[in-house]
C-alpha cells in the first residue's frame, strides 16, 4: 500500500494557505477615490508622492522615487549613479533576470559571482576576487528578503572606489544591523509586482540617501524633465516610468498593514527554520543576528538527494506539493546560463553583439548546485499562516523522507 500522496495515499494537508493577495475595502476605496478625483496619474495626483515620502521613511532613506517596475528601478538607478558604458557590475549569478538585465540595458557589463551558500547572497570574498580595473559597481541581492553581508560589501566599495546599488526587490523593511535595506550605497530598488510582500500588481521605488541620485531618478523617470521646469523642456534622455495614482492607492493601502504582516511572516520563518533544523537531508539559510529585520519573502529549503533515497530535487518537490505543500524548484539555471547570456543577444532584434566578457566561461559552483539540486522555495503567503501550517510543512517534509522511495 502506497503512503505518499502522489501515489495515491493521504495528503497531509487538503486545506489551502493563506491566499494572495491580501486585501480589503482600503484597496477599494483608495480606488474609488483616484477615479473620482481625475487625477489618474502621478504628475497631478498627490498619492504617489506620499507613497515615496512614506516608504523611504520606513527603509531609512532621504529620498524616493516611485517608478514602473523593479526593473526600470535598477537600470534608472545605475544610470543616476553614473554607471554606463564599459563599466562592469557585480551580481550575483543566482537571482531573478531583472538584475543582470537591467544592468546590460544601462549600457553596462555583467559580471556574475557565486552565491554563499550558507545565505543565497552574493559572496563578499569572491566579489573582491572579481573585480578588475573596469569594476564600477556591485549589485548585492537580498534574495528571499535577506539582506546581503553588508559589511563586507561596503568596506569592499570603499576600498575599490564602487557604486552599490542594491537589489531589494525582495526586502522591504528588511534591515542589516537596524538599518534599511537599499539605504547602504548610492540607491536601492524594490518592486511592487504581484507576488511581492506589498504590491500593486506593478511597480517599483528606488530609494537613496543621495540627493543627486535622486534628483537624476526623477528625470530619467519623467521623460528628462527637470523639477521645476517646463512641461515641454527637457534635460536628459529619460523615458515614462512613472507610476499612476491607481497603483500609489493600492500601494498605500497595503502599506498600512504590511509591518504588521512582515512580522507575522518572520516569526514563522524562525519557528519554520528552527524545525527544519531538525530534519535529515533539509538545511534552512544561515541565521545572522547583523541581520535585524527579515520580510521572509521566501522559504529557502536546502534539499540534499543523500537523504531522501538518492532521489533529485523535482521529484521531492512533486511529493511536497502532492502533499497539499506549494513548494518550487526555484530558478533552472544560473543567469550565466541563459541564452540571451550565452548569444549575448543585446542588440535588436535579439543579434549578438560583440561583448567584452564570455559568459560561456563563468562557473559558480555554489549557484549551479543551488538551481539544479539543492533549492526548494515556498512562497511568502505560506507564512501569513498560523503555527500548525508550519508544523504541517515540516510533517509532510518528513513523510516524502520516510517513503522516499515511492517518489518518481
Amino acid at each position: 500500500m502506497a503512503h505518499l500522496a502522489l501515489r495515491g495515499g493521504n495528503p497531509v494537508r487538503t486545506t489551502p494557505f493563506p491566499v494572495w493577495p491580501v486585501w480589503d475595502d482600503g484597496e477599494i476605496e483608495g480606488l474609488a477615490a483616484v477615479v473620482r478625483s481625475g487625477k489618474w496619474g502621478s504628475t497631478v495626483g498627490s498619492l504617489t508622492r506620499k507613497f515615496e515620502r512614506d516608504f523611504s521613511a520606513y527603509q531609512g532613506a532621504a529620498h524616493g522615487v516611485c517608478v514602473n517596475s523593479g526593473t526600470a528601478a535598477l537600470r534608472i538607478s545605475l544610470f543616476a549613479a553614473g554607471i554606463g558604458p564599459g563599466d562592469q557590475v557585480l551580481v550575483p549569478a543566482y537571482t531573478f533576470f531583472a538584475s543582470a538585465s537591467a544592468i546590460v540595458e544601462a549600457g553596462a557589463v555583467p559580471v556574475f559571482v557565486d552565491i554563499d551558500p550558507g545565505t543565497y547572497t552574493i559572496d563578499p570574498r569572491l566579489a573582491e576576487a572579481a573585480c578588475t580595473t573596469a569594476t564600477a559597481a556591485v549589485m548585492p541581492v537580498h534574495f528571499a528578503g535577506r539582506p546581503a553581508d553588508m559589511d563586507a560589501l561596503a568596506a569592499l566599495a570603499r576600498a575599490r572606489g564602487l557604486k552599490i546599488i542594491e537589489d531589494a526587490a525582495q526586502a522591504w523593511g528588511s534591515a542589516w544591523r537596524g538599518a534599511g535595506a537599499g539605504t547602504f550605497g548610492a540607491a536601492g530598488c524594490f518592486s511592487f509586482q504581484a507576488s511581492k510582500n506589498i504590491n500593486a500588481g506593478e511597480g517599483g521605488i528606488i530609494v537613496t540617501n543621495d540627493e543627486d541620485v535622486a534628483r537624476l531618478a526623477r528625470s530619467y523617470s519623467n521623460c528628462g524633465r527637470r523639477e521645476g521646469g517646463q512641461w515641454y523642456e527637457h534635460f536628459n534622455i529619460g523615458g515614462n516610468y512613472r507610476m499612476t495614482e491607481f497603483q500609489s492607492a493600492v500601494l498605500l493601502a497595503q502599506f498600512g498593514r504590511y509591518e504588521a504582516q512582515r512580522k507575522i511572516r518572520e516569526e514563522n520563518l524562525r519557528y519554520l527554520n528552527g524545525r527544519l533544523a531538525g530534519l535529515p537531508g533539509i538545511l534552512a539559510t544561515e541565521s545572522d543576528p547583523r541581520v535585524t529585520a527579515h520580510s521572509a519573502h521566501l522559504v529557502i529549503i536546502r534539499y540534499s538527494g543523500e537523504e531522501f533515497a538518492g532521489k533529485p530535487k523535482a521529484a521531492f518537490v512533486k511529493a511536497l506539493q502532492a502533499e497539499g505543500i506549494p513548494a518550487a524548484p526555484g530558478y533552472a539555471d544560473p543567469l550565466y546560463r541563459q541564452p540571451a547570456f550565452l548569444e549575448t543577444a543585446f542588440g535588436p532584434q535579439g543579434r549578438s553583439v560583440p561583448w567584452p566578457v564570455d559568459y560561456r566561461s563563468f562557473h559558480c559552483p555554489a549557484t549551479e548546485r543551488a538551481c539544479r539540486e539543492e533549492a526548494v522555495w515556498l512562497p511568502q503567503n505560506v507564512l501569513l499562516g498560523a503555527r500548525a501550517d508550519m508544523d504541517d510543512i515540516v510533517e509532510a517534509i518528513g513523510k516524502v523522507r520516510r517513503y522516499a522511495g515511492e517518489m518518481e
